[in-house]
C-alpha cells in the first residue's frame, strides 16, 4: 500500500473514475492520504462525484509518472469520523479554505479491496493488493 500511496502522492494529480448509470465519469483529483493504515480520498458531499460514489462505490484511479502508470480498482467506503476528516485536512491545509471536518460537507472515503497495477513499457506489470 505504501508504494501505491507514494506513486499517487508523487503524481500530484490522478484521475478518479466513477459510474453514473451506464456512463463513466472521470475527473482530476489531488487528495491521497494514509490514515490508520488505509488510503483515503476526499471530496464534498455537494459534488456529483459524491453522489456517484454513494450510488456505486466501485471506483478506479489512474495516474502517470515518468515512464510508469498506475491503475487502482477499489471500493470506496465512507468514513464519517471527524478524526479521519481532520487528518485529511491537516495533510492538505489548502483545503481548509473550503472544508472543515465538521461542516456537514466534507467527506472522506478509504479504499477497500483495492488492486493496484503499476505498468510501464519497459517492465512487467506489478500488482499490489491491499
Amino acid at each position: 500500500m505504501q508504494e501505491v500511496f507514494d506513486f499517487l502522492k508523487n503524481c500530484g494529480t490522478y484521475y478518479l473514475a466513477t459510474a453514473e448509470g451506464d456512463q463513466p465519469r472521470v475527473r482530476p483529483f489531488g487528495t491521497i492520504h494514509e490514515f490508520e493504515g488505509k488510503l483515503y480520498i476526499q471530496t464534498g458531499k455537494v459534488k456529483e462525484v459524491s453522489r456517484q460514489i454513494h450510488q456505486n462505490s466501485k471506483i478506479e484511479i489512474c495516474a502517470f509518472s515518468g515512464d510508469a502508470w498506475i491503475r487502482v480498482a477499489a471500493t470506496a467506503v465512507e468514513d464519517e469520523r471527524i478524526s479521519a476528516k481532520q487528518s485529511m485536512l491537516d495533510a492538505y491545509p489548502s483545503l481548509q479554505k473550503m472544508y472543515q471536518a465538521d461542516d456537514g460537507n466534507t467527506e472522506v472515503f478509504y479504499l477497500k479491496d483495492a488492486t493496484a497495477t503499476i505498468s510501464s513499457f519497459t517492465s512487467e506489470p506489478k500488482i499490489i493488493k491491499f
